[in-house]
């Protein structure tokens, strides 16, 4: 058996309000690992769920309901960490904002997963994706760094959850675009953190069934997918459980693509 070394560490991760999210199972898969989590939620009681399941299972879990997206938050998250749990050495941005918009003027005919026209792109539908799509994970690393410079540590993962849609996504515009700017801000702080023992990598979902999409849905999804189904959350979690691991601490900057074949490059 592969130890990846983490036993001990402690881990912020955003978006744990969903249980059968991404952020959930990457927080059961952690814990699995002997880390300790601090998961950060918001609108839904999922959280406290996730968290009670963890301690349930031996693990260690502190959950907070917190709006990532205000001025302050990035310094409260780690505050709330820090008080239960201890220094974050391990800091997955995994919240987000998706919603679908178009280029096209209202009525042309695009259409929802529900079958609703597709609304036309907005300050709005702009400002809310890119608020916690890009700004919010910028914060929170910046505030990561800070933090591990000033106690002097020599150890540190980041993770960041894109979308293999990020390079352009029609019908999901601004999902898309801000998840283009959290991977050129994830390169730039691999760069910039890597003298201080960060790593700085990014996971690309494919299409993964975290409640987001119908269930009937699925056949006609799998048709473009090579490995023939959806994904399931844990399937990102494993990779994210790799890039934090001992195995890949000579990896950063990257972007793993975990979809089934869905889109390669």
């Amino acid at each position: 058996m592969i130890d990846p070394e983490i036993t001990g560490r402690v881990a912020l991760i955003t978006g744990t309000n969903n249980r059968h999210g991404i952020g959930a199972a990457t927080a059961r898969a952690l814990a699995a690992q002997g880390v300790r989590i601090c998961g950060i939620y918001l609108g839904q009681p999922g959280g406290e769920t996730v968290a009670a399941e963890i301690h349930a299972t031996g693990g260690e879990m502190a959950a907070h309901e917190l709006d990532i997206t205000t001025q302050e938050a990035a310094s409260v998250a780690f505050d709330l960490a820090e008080q239960r749990l201890g220094p974050v050495e391990i800091l997955i941005n995994n919240a987000c904002s998706s919603g679908q918009d178009t280029f096209l003027p209202a009525g042309a005919g695009e259409r929802d997963w529900v079958g609703r026209p597709l609304e036309t792109v907005s300050r709005k539908s702009h400002d809310d994706h890119f608020a916690v799509n890009s700004r919010a994970p910028a914060l929170l690393m910046a505030e990561f760094a800070r933090r591990h410079l000033a106690r002097k540590s020599a150890w540190g993962r980041i993770v960041n959850i894109s979308t293999d849609g990020a390079a352009g996504f029609p019908g999901e515009i601004s999902y898309g675009a801000s998840k283009a700017a959290l991977e050129s801000y994830s390169r730039a702080a691999a760069g910039e953190l890597a003298p201080y023992g960060i790593t700085v990598n990014l996971v690309s979902p494919g299409p993964v069934q975290t409640g987001w999409f119908p269930d009937e849905l699925e056949p006609e999804m799998e048709r473009d997918i090579p490995l023939g189904r959806v994904g399931r959350p844990e399937d990102i979690a494993d990779a994210i459980v790799f890039l934090v691991s001992a195995q890949a601490s000579w990896i950063t900057g990257q972007v793993l693509r975990v979809n089934g074949g869905h889109r390669v490059s």
